[in-house]
């Protein structure tokens, strides 16, 4: 196989030359250019385009955001966001991904250097997985109100429903922009859910805040003792495992620290296997586009306690690694186009299978 071709654009000097290191050192990588703006980037891509781009976001010139949208209209290509770890950092990135990105890295303003190396790993793996992606999922879609699937009704209150139907969904490499595309197509009495997406701690708390802002359902970042409740979806925080518990007749979340399971802190497999031991049959996991196989084991778990289960299909996947792997595990009864996800969620409002 050839090399991943990989352009580095970041405004630091320092930050250009430990990643061009670090990312040659890494067996089939291979850093094309490493420059300190977008618009010296685009001199350089004309004549030589490069397979995965990692990109900062506050530079001169031009901003990475805007560099980003440019790329997708022009030329779909895998992007990994490396950005400052602030608040505003940590909502700009969510526009990032909106806009295409496929990965976080994460870094701080102190002890960049250090923290580089540190993050090799992370940083490999994370270019690794954009260059698997698939460039033509990577460009957003068009956005669609609800009622291009389903015509509106007749207003119900969210509450006359009980908690009893509980629906999980796993993703990652990809996952910002899928998850967005399925919850913005809800009705906002849709049932409870509960979602693990793979990203970095104090990250979900501002992806939560952006789908909550243009969604019909509420979105939050969950917290211990949640309820799971008709009209809401609960993200896992970053760098904390989100377990379900049934009280009753009601469900509610667990918020908690733990090892990394599937090198993974949310998994998936810890998500979706509290969903097999306490709702059973009365739930509905997904499991979306991602590398690796983070929510395989756990969705096979689902099944076997009697949940109707599902994966992204490989066509409309960023990255077709963690609903392949649950295909094959058979964890799966059906594959779904990402366009008709929502729809399959829908159908647990009316008792449908």
């Amino acid at each position: 196989m050839k090399d991943i071709r990989v352009l580095v654009v970041d405004d630091s000097a320092v930050v250009r030359q430990v990643l061009a290191a670090l990312l040659d050192a890494a067996p089939g990588i291979v850093v094309s250019h490493a420059v300190a703006d977008p618009l010296l980037a685009i001199e350089r891509m004309r004549g030589d385009w490069p397979d995965v781009i990692v990109l900062d976001i506050e530079m001169p010139r031009m901003d990475g955001i805007t560099f980003l949208k440019r790329i997708m209209r022009e030329r779909p290509t895998p992007v990994v966001i490396c950005s400052t770890l602030t608040e505003k950092g940590a909502q700009t990135t969510m526009e990032a991904m909106a806009a295409g990105a496929v990965a976080i890295v994460t870094k701080p303003r102190l002890g960049l250097k250090q923290f580089l190396h540190d993050a090799a790993a992370e940083l490999v793996h994370a270019v690794r997985a954009a260059a698997r992606a698939n460039p033509r999922r990577l460009v957003p879609v068009e956005k669609h109100t609800v009622d291009a699937m389903l015509p509106v009704a007749k207003a119900a209150p969210a509450m006359t429903r009980t908690t009893e139907q509980v629906v999980a969904i796993g993703a990652s490499t990809g996952g910002t922009q899928a998850l967005e595309q399925v919850l913005t197509a809800l009705p906002g009495v849709a049932p409870g859910i509960v979602i693990v997406q793979h990203m970095p701690e104090k990250f979900t708390t501002a992806f939560a805040a952006r789908l909550d802002s243009i969604c019909r359902i509420a979105v939050k970042e969950a917290a211990t003792n949640d309820r799971v409740i008709p009209g809401r979806a609960l993200v896992a925080p970053g760098g904390k495992h989100l377990l379900l518990h049934r009280t009753g007749a009601q469900y509610v979340v667990e918020v908690a620290d733990g090892p990394l399971v599937n090198r993974h802190r949310p998994s998936v497999d810890v998500l979706f296997r509290s969903v097999a031991r306490c709702a059973g049959a009365n739930a509905l996991g997904i499991i979306m586009t991602g590398m690796g196989d983070d929510g395989a084991t756990g969705l096979l778990d689902m099944r076997k306690a009697g949940a109707r289960t599902l994966a992204q299909d490989e066509a409309s996947c960023v990255v077709y690694g963690m609903p392949k792997e649950a295909v094959k595990r058979g964890g799966v009864e059906r594959s779904v186009a990402l366009e008709g996800i929502a729809k399959e969620i829908v159908q647990v409002i009316r008792g449908g299978s």
